[in-house]
């Protein structure tokens, strides 16, 4: 039967990428961890780890396990909490680095959350580029970073936790002539032009999606402000590729923008957790977790049309 231990073991693996790591960090031999995580496998009826020289790296099957264990674990720990009451007593200082499309969209939520339950923590907050964030973060001048973590550099060197997958859509206004179509590829986009948004690597993104195709986009302008791109499109001054994170149906002038999905994009932009693998740590990482794992949803609605 599946046990918390088992799963406790599961991302201690996850999470140092060795049996030997793992075992030193949840202080258990080596081949008490390896019988456990056999046994969750055939539990599991998968396998949730490939095993080679180097170490235990996740199977497909593991990482959506990971994604699972991680939220029952923030359960339990909020039980625990939430009966203890000991979460007045927990003080220090908790650094944050994000980005500034992820700010502007997941931040406030989530420190309102976290400081409401853990009154005597400071939090400090960075917002940067992604590379400069991961940068900081490999250091260890940031503790967590609240990213996306589609384009990392350095993920051998981090712990990292997808929370909300989000898909890109097409930004339209409303009667343009492609939205009487019953599908939309790329095609039908060549001679469109299109508004770029060039915050948080967007644009880099938004290329390499045309990257496998014959065709190039016609880039017409671009903004580094949601806002902006929202309004122009609005205005009929172009189309745009967008992730679902950032819609809303109208611009602050209160125009109409529409959405729809583009055939051949299957990729999504990932949002998550990033905190450096291995070596000491700030203990406030392990209250920060369940919280954010509790305030990002596990995927955000997708648009059907």
């Amino acid at each position: 039967m599946l046990s918390l231990r088992q799963i406790r073991y599961f991302i201690a693996i996850a999470e140092t990428g060795s049996v030997s790591a793992a075992a030193q960090a949840v202080h258990i031999s080596q081949s008490t961890l390896t019988t456990a995580i056999k046994q969750l496998e055939e539990d599991l009826a998968v396998s949730l780890f490939s095993r080679h020289a180097k170490g235990m790296e996740l199977t497909h099957q593991g990482h959506q396990f990971l994604r699972q264990a991680h939220l029952i674990m923030a359960s339990v720990e909020n039980a625990r909490r939430s009966l203890q009451q000991t979460s007045t007593e927990i003080s220090g200082e908790l650094t944050i680095g994000v980005t500034s499309m992820v700010a502007g969209y997941f931040l406030a939520d989530l420190l309102a959350r976290f400081q409401r339950i853990y009154h005597g923590v400071r939090l400090r907050v960075i917002e940067d580029e992604r590379a400069y964030i991961e940068h900081l973060l490999v250091s260890g001048e940031i503790d967590v970073g609240v990213m996306i973590l589609s384009n990392l550099e350095y993920r051998a060197a981090l712990n990292t936790e997808v929370l909300t997958y989000s898909h890109y859509r097409l930004w339209l206004p409303p009667e343009h002539d492609l939205l009487q179509l019953d599908s939309i590829g790329f095609k039908e986009l060549m001679q469109e032009p299109l508004i770029l948004l060039n915050v948080d690597e967007m644009e880099e993104r938004i290329r390499n999606l045309w990257a496998n195709t014959d065709s190039k986009p016609v880039i017409s302008m671009r903004s580094s402000s949601v806002e902006a791109v929202r309004s122009l499109v609005s205005a009929g001054m172009g189309l745009a590729l967008m992730p679902d994170m950032t819609y809303r149906p109208w611009s602050v002038e209160g125009d109409r923008v529409e959405a729809r999905r583009i055939l051949d994009i299957s990729e999504t932009l990932d949002i998550g957790l990033a905190w450096r693998r291995g070596g000491a740590r700030n203990p406030l990482i392990d209250h920060f977790l369940p919280v954010a794992r509790e305030s990002l949803p596990a995927r955000q609605p997708s648009l059907t049309s």
